[in-house]
C-alpha cells in the first residue's frame, strides 16, 4: 500500500482548482515549491542528564502576501512532507481570509507527554535557537499546534527576546495573556468553526435545533466548537478523543463533557448512562447532519468516505479528508467545507494579536471576536459566491480564491533579480 503523503494531496487540489478557473501550470508555478525549507537536530539534555537528539522543522511557503504566518507542532509521527504540506495550506488559509501573511509551518518529531515539564522547555528554547535566523515579527511568526500551547509559545517569545536583547512579543502569537496574548485567541478556531456552521446552516435554510452535529477530535479546537455549536441550539449526538468516543441519538451533555475534558480527562474515563462508549471510526460514522473532523489529517479515508452517515462535512482540522475520499463524497453529494476556510479562525485572531503587539495596544474579546466574524463572514461568502458562479466544490473555490490572491501579489511583485 502506498504510503499516504498530504504534500501530494496539496499539490493534486491546487492542480485541480487551477484548472477549474483556466489557469495554465506557468501561473502557478512557483507556488508549487517551498520558498525555503530547514531541518534542525536539536539536542535535549534529558531530566536524567544524557543528551537525546530530536528532529526539528520549519517551511516557510510564501511571503508573496507578507511575512509567513504558521503553527508549530510536537507530535511523534512529524514529517518534512507533512509540514511542507500545513505550510502551503497556511499560504492558502491566510489568502483566502485576505489577511496579508504568507505560510509556514514547524515541528518536532517527539511525543510531549513523554517529556517532563522542564525537558519540553529546554526542548523549546533549543529549537527556538536553531530556528532563529528565519523567524521573527516581520519575517516568521509561529503560533500553537498539535502537541503545543500558550505555554510553549511563552517560551519562544522569551528565548527570542533574550537573543535579541530587548522584548519582542511579536515573534509568536497565542501566547499567555500576561506576555502579550490576546484575548479570544484559545477559543478562535472553534469560533470560526461556529461562524462558517451557522452561515452554512443560513444558506440551507435550516434551523440550528434541528441539525444533529458529530465532532470527531475534543481537543481546544473540537471542544470548543462542540461548546458554541451546542449554546446555539444544535444537537451534538457524537464526540471523540484519541481515547474513544460518546454517542447519543438525543445529544450528548456537552456543557458536561466539555468541563471534563478541559480538566484533562480522556473520553474513555467519562461516566454517564446517557452516552454509549464508541470507537473513533463510529464517531466518523454516526448518523448526523454535519461531520466535523477536528483531530489530525487524514482521518477521513476513502474507506471510511464510504461508510460517513451525513450530509455536511466541516473540516476543523488540517488536511482530514485524502483526496480518494473527496472524490467518493463528491459522487455521493456530500457537501465539504474545506479547512483553509473553516478552521481559520485561529489564524485571523493571531493577526489581530500580532497587530496588537506591533502597536503597543490591548483590544477588548469584543472587538476581537467582532473581527473574527467579520473576516470569517466576508470569507464563507467569497468562497460561496465563486462556488455557485463556477459551478466548483466548495474545496476548489476555497483553492480558487487563494490561488489567484497569491498569484496576482506574486505577478504584481515581480521576479527578483
Amino acid at each position: 500500500m502506498e504510503k499516504y503523503n498530504p504534500y501530494d494531496n496539496f499539490l493534486k487540489v491546487l492542480a485541480d482548482a487551477a484548472q477549474a478557473i483556466g489557469m495554465k501550470e506557468e501561473d502557478y508555478e512557483l507556488i508549487k515549491y517551498p520558498e525555503r525549507e530547514l531541518k534542525v537536530t536539536v539536542p535535549v539534555r534529558m531530566d536524567d542528564g544524557k543528551i537525546k537528539v530530536f528532529d526539528g522543522y520549519r517551511v516557510q511557503h510564501s511571503t508573496s502576501r507578507g511575512p509567513c504566518k504558521g503553527g508549530i507542532r510536537y507530535h511523534q509521527d512529524v514529517n518534512i512532507d507533512e509540514v511542507k504540506a500545513l505550510a502551503a495550506w497556511m499560504s492558502f488559509k491566510c489568502a483566502v481570509v485576505n489577511i496579508p501573511y504568507g505560510g509556514a509551518k514547524g515541528g518536532i518529531k517527539v511525543n510531549p507527554s513523554t517529556l517532563s515539564k522542564g525537558e519540553l522547555e529546554r526542548l523549546t528554547r533549543r529549537y527556538t535557537a536553531m530556528i532563529f535566523p528565519i523567524i521573527g515579527p516581520e519575517k516568521d511568526i509561529p503560533a500553537p499546534d498539535v502537541g503545543t500551547n500558550a505555554q510553549v509559545m511563552d517560551w519562544i517569545m522569551d528565548t527570542y527576546s533574550m537573543t535579541s536583547g530587548y522584548t519582542v512579543h511579536g515573534v509568536v502569537t497565542g501566547k499567555s495573556l500576561e506576555v502579550g496574548g490576546s484575548l479570544g485567541r484559545p477559543e478562535a478556531t472553534g469560533r470560526g468553526i461556529m461562524i462558517v456552521t451557522m452561515k452554512m446552516l443560513e444558506k440551507c435554510g435550516k434551523k440550528p435545533e434541528d441539525v444533529k452535529i458529530s465532532i470527531q477530535g475534543m481537543g481546544n479546537v473540537g471542544a470548543t466548537a462542540a461548546k458554541l455549536l451546542a449554546e446555539k441550539g444544535c444537537k451534538i449526538v457524537a464526540v471523540a478523543d484519541v481515547s474513544g468516543g460518546l454517542y447519543n441519538e438525543d445529544g450528548l451533555d456537552i456543557p458536561k463533557i466539555y468541563a471534563f475534558v478541559k480538566a484533562k480527562n480522556l473520553l474513555k474515563d467519562y461516566k454517564d448512562k446517557d452516552a454509549k462508549q464508541v470507537t473513533n471510526k463510529e464517531v466518523l460514522t454516526a448518523p448526523c447532519d454535519i461531520l466535523i473532523p477536528a483531530a489530525l489529517e487524514n482521518q477521513i479515508t476513502a474507506e471510511i468516505a464510504k461508510e460517513v452517515k451525513c450530509g455536511m462535512v466541516i473540516e476543523a482540522a488540517n488536511g482530514p479528508t485524502t483526496v480518494e475520499a473527496d472524490e467518493i463524497l463528491a459522487k455521493r453529494n456530500i457537501t465539504v467545507l474545506p479547512d483553509i476556510l473553516s478552521n481559520a479562525g485561529g489564524v485571523v485572531v493571531s493577526y489581530c494579536e500580532w497587530v496588537q503587539n506591533l502597536q503597543s495596544l490591548t483590544w477588548d474579546e469584543n472587538d476581537v471576536n467582532t473581527t473574527l466574524y467579520k473576516v470569517m463572514s466576508r470569507a464563507f461568502d467569497d468562497v460561496y459566491n465563486k462556488a455557485k458562479e463556477n459551478n466548483l466544490s466548495y474545496r476548489l473555490s476555497a483553492y480558487a480564491v487563494a490561488i489567484e490572491r497569491i498569484c496576482t501579489a506574486k505577478k504584481k511583485r515581480g521576479l527578483f533579480p
